[in-house]
This record gives C-alpha cells, structure tokens and sequence, in this order.
C-alpha cells in the first residue's frame, strides 16, 4: 500500500495536535503563545467600577499564617488568582513578579492560588518568584467571583475595582504602572 503525500500530511497535522494537547510540550507552547499576545489590561470605566462591599476573604499564606483580607481595606489591592496547571496563569507570572518587586512596600499584592499546595510551593520554588501567595480559607467576595482564570483585580484605596481582567495581561507594562502609580496618590 502506497501512502499518499496528503496522508503523510494529515499524519504530521495529528501529531502535532496530539502534542500540542496532551504533552507538556503543549503546555509550553500555549504559556509562550499567550506571553508573545498578551497586552496591557483594560481599566474598568468610571461608571461600571464596582466597590468592593465586603472584605471580609479569610486567606493562608505558604507559611499557613492567617490574613483577613479586611487588613488590606484602604490600601491598593492587586490580586492575581491563578493555578499552577492554567497557561495564561503561567504566562503572565514573569510580568507579575517584575511589577511586585517595584511595588511591594507601596501596593498589596495577594497571589490567591486555586492549586494543591504543595504543587505551588514547587513551582514557585523552581521559578524563584518571590510572591506573596495565599489559598483561600473562606468564600470570595462576590465582586472577585470569576468562573475562569487567571481572574486580577486592582482595587483603589476607597474599595473601587478599577482592573477586572479576565485571562492572561501583560501587569509590568507602562499603562499598568501609569495606573499604580495614580491609585497610591488617591
């Protein structure tokens, strides 16, 4: 039986979807994918920000030391929830990490992990990020709910969350800082 240059073809098509899907080969490709698209996130117009009612969110760091979430209250928040296994979570950590290391002692950051711990504890580790990670121990407020993620969200000091972004964004960009930079002289 005589193979076809149109079956070769085809053959060489489902390998790489086979790898793209089901190796970490795959995995890697869609993290530099979204890293290469990602741009600056949307800030949310005047008239649609929400204010944060309750803040009232019981997290744990990777230390298993408690935090309220109201301890943040009439601060810049910025959290990031994210996991380990989700590409664009994966993608946008590198800008991430830049933009906390020069906000750190000026902005709350809370990197709320939907992961097993140990998992995270690994990743971190292996990447060297230096992230104030947490895990959630009661239930979110309803304005950060999100069926998907990454879900981030900056929050002004008076409760307004002036970022909801959906999906992977480039957070180390000059409009992000522009912004930061705004909200902590409110």
């Amino acid at each position: 039986m005589k193979v076809s240059k149109e079956q070769i073809s085809n053959g060489i098509w489902l390998l790489a979807i086979a790898l793209i899907l089901f190796t970490p080969v795959g995995f890697h490709l869609r993290v530099w994918v979204t890293k290469f698209i990602s741009a600056s996130a949307d800030v949310v117009s005047v008239e649609e920000q929400e204010t944060l009612a309750d803040y009232h969110w019981r997290l744990v760091d990777v230390e298993g030391k408690h935090t309220d979430f109201k301890s943040f209250e009439g601060k810049v928040v910025v959290v990031n929830i994210w996991a380990t296994w989700c590409p664009p979570c994966v993608a946008e950590l590198p800008s991430f990490a830049e933009l906390y290391e020069d906000y750190k002692d000026e902005v709350v950051f809370a990197f709320v992990a939907n992961d097993d711990k140990d998992k995270v504890e690994q990743f971190i580790e292996k990447k060297g990020y230096r992230l104030p990670i947490y895990f959630q121990v009661s239930s979110i407020p309803k304005e950060l709910m999100s069926k998907s993620i990454p879900a981030t969200y900056i929050i002004s000091k008076s409760g307004k969350i002036v970022v909801d972004e959906k999906g992977a964004a480039n957070w180390n960009s000059d409009k992000t800082r522009t912004l930061v930079d705004q909200l902590i002289l409110e």
